[in-house]
């Protein structure tokens, strides 16, 4: 309600044209009258109209009651004394355009009202030209009627358009920072697995050296090795072209915890069934973390791993006989444990840790989510 040119508004029912015609046509029936000062007057009243019509565009306060309740007084005028009833069809438009639902209602049954009483009253003094343009009073009647709620309906739906425009803008804002943090996230749990291997190696091909040349150089093979699995991963992982599954990740787990000197064992089958390779893949990423903390916190010198699926979830527990650590201690739970839980918070899984003679953590997941999942795929 801001431009100018909303006076002449994008309209169904009227095109520029048209209103521009509902601009002229009362100078038609003002000069029809003999009358100088009628003739005055009447021209006065039109610009007084339009004045008030203009200000009521710009109106951000309670005054566009004020500027809205003139334009109908000189809508009546006209019509009293001219006859001419078509001035409340631009009354009716702006009426449209009002925000407060209850002024809304109040004004246009006002207007209404009004407009109708004033017509039939005016048939007394202008029968013979109201006979002759009854069709077109009908009309404008209809449009008093109809065109405050069109155009009411139309500003609300363009009103709530733009706020879902926006509403998609920030959400495409929150799912490029979203895809950041995953994007973190599986960097962290794919490459701190693969350069904690790569220094433990490191480490013991630097012991090995002047001892056993022959196991040195193999471990430096192996380094060499862990290096391009790691390159592979982080491309892989950038393009988006593949999940892990748990038995391969259940070999690199292996794989770690030996280099780190850390006696392994392994309890369930890691092949799942009915399992999406996207919950797989959160398994995957989950594990890999949990071993990651048990090589680099724990300090143990024996981890067990347990898969364990049943018609209710999948059970996904890593046990340590080390050191532990004291439940709730934020500070021992960096970004792989709070990535963890966000992982598993995206497929209603969780996450729990108990300490006793060393660190327990249980990863879960319900099967009922995992069974909806793949028939939502299907």
């Amino acid at each position: 309600m801001q431009s100018w040119y909303q006076i002449f508004p994008k309209n169904p029912w009227l095109s520029l044209y048209a209103w521009v015609i509902f601009c002229i046509l009362p100078f038609f029936f003002i000069f029809r009258s003999s009358s100088l000062p009628e003739i005055i007057f009447g021209i006065l009243l039109l610009l007084l109209f339009f004045l008030a019509y203009r200000l009521s565009f710009n109106s951000r306060t309670g005054f566009v009651y004020v500027w809205v309740s003139f334009e109908m007084a000189i809508n009546i005028g006209m019509i009293f004394l001219f006859g001419y009833v078509y001035l409340s069809i631009f009354v009716a438009f702006f009426i449209g355009n009002l925000r407060n639902k209850v002024g809304f209602f109040i004004i246009y049954g006002l207007h209404i009202g009004m407009t109708i009483a004033a017509i039939v009253f005016g048939f007394f003094d202008h029968s013979e030209l109201y006979i002759s343009q009854l069709p077109f009073i009908v009309l404008s009647v209809l449009g008093v009627i109809l065109l405050p709620f069109n155009t009411y309906n139309r500003n609300k739906r363009e009103k709530l358009e733009g706020q879902l425009e926006d509403a998609n803008k920030r959400i495409s804002q929150l799912v490029i920072i979203e895809e950041r943090e995953r994007i973190a996230r599986d960097l962290h749990d794919t490459l701190g697995q693969k350069l904690s291997l790569i220094g433990l190696k490191s480490d013991l091909a630097g012991k090995l050296i002047y001892r056993n040349p022959e196991s040195a150089l193999n471990e430096i093979n192996d380094v060499r090795q862990t290096a391009r699995t790691a390159l592979k991963e982080v491309r892989e992982l950038v393009s988006n072209m593949r999940g892990t599954k748990l038995d391969e990740e259940i070999l690199r787990v292996q794989q770690i915890l030996k280099a780190a000197e850390i006696d392994f064992v392994f309890y369930g089958s890691p092949q799942l069934t009915n399992t999406p390779l996207l919950v797989e893949n959160v398994l995957s990423m989950c594990l890999k973390e949990a071993v990651t903390n048990v090589v680099k916190h724990s300090g143990a010198a024996r981890c067990s791993v347990l898969i364990k699926q049943n018609p209710e979830e999948i059970l996904v527990q890593v046990q340590d006989d080390g050191q532990g650590f004291p439940e709730g201690n934020t500070s021992l739970q960096g970004n792989g444990l709070a990535g963890m839980r966000e992982r598993l918070e995206f497929v209603n899984g969780s996450v729990g840790i108990k300490v006793m003679e060393g660190t327990t953590l249980n990863i879960r997941v319900p099967n009922v989510i995992l069974y909806s999942s793949k028939e939502a795929v299907k």
